[in-house]
């Protein structure tokens, strides 16, 4: 069974400020660094990393990047889908939740089905990381604009969902990572 991982890191960080928020340090260490280090010690059989800033790449040894200009959600989502080709499974992981673990996307990809893709929750509404099997793949490809998964993993019944308390926190301004930084210690 193929399974690939595919690491979203293209978004242009507005919210965060004029640097480019993966690049911001998180228990010393940049943000895309977490995410990375999570999907190269998961399950997986390939690694796949679509970014927009290329001082990204040194940070993803062991995966195949491709490098788009910063846009909607949905292109970049696209432009992974084109390099995974023919994969049974397609874990999407976003680069800026560093609290994710390697054994959350382990879960999540092994709660998949052949018919139904798998998400997470916390306890809130379904979010990333989710899994997708190959039959769901031109879906995905369908999708325009700044239409990620989302409306596909919030319609996923309980039995789809993986538990992951304290994992799902993402970045998306300078006050985000500071309160990250202040639960950590």
């Amino acid at each position: 069974m193929i399974r690939t991982g595919l690491l979203l890191a293209a978004g242009a960080s507005r919210r965060f400020g004029a640097a480019d928020k993966l690049l911001a340090l998180l228990d010393g260490r940049p943000l895309i660094f977490h995410a990375a280090d999570a999907m190269r010690n998961a399950a997986l059989t390939r690694r796949i990393a679509v970014i927009a800033n290329p001082a990204l790449r040194a940070y993803l040894h062991g995966f195949e990047i491709v490098e788009i200009r910063p846009a909607a959600q949905s292109d970049s989502l696209r432009a992974g889908l084109q390099v995974a080709g023919e994969t049974d499974r397609l874990l999407i992981a976003l680069a800026d939740m560093p609290r994710v673990t390697s054994e959350l996307l382990d879960m999540v990809t092994s709660t998949a089905t052949e018919d139904r893709p798998a998400a997470c929750h916390d306890p809130g509404p379904p979010m990333p990381p989710a899994c997708f099997p190959r039959g769901w793949l031109t879906r995905l490809a369908d999708l325009t604009g700044d239409q990620g998964a989302g409306r596909f993993i919030r319609a996923l019944p309980a039995g789809a969902l993986v538990k992951a308390p304290g994992l799902l926190d993402d970045i998306d301004t300078a006050p985000d990572l500071a309160r990250m930084k202040k639960t950590a210690r």
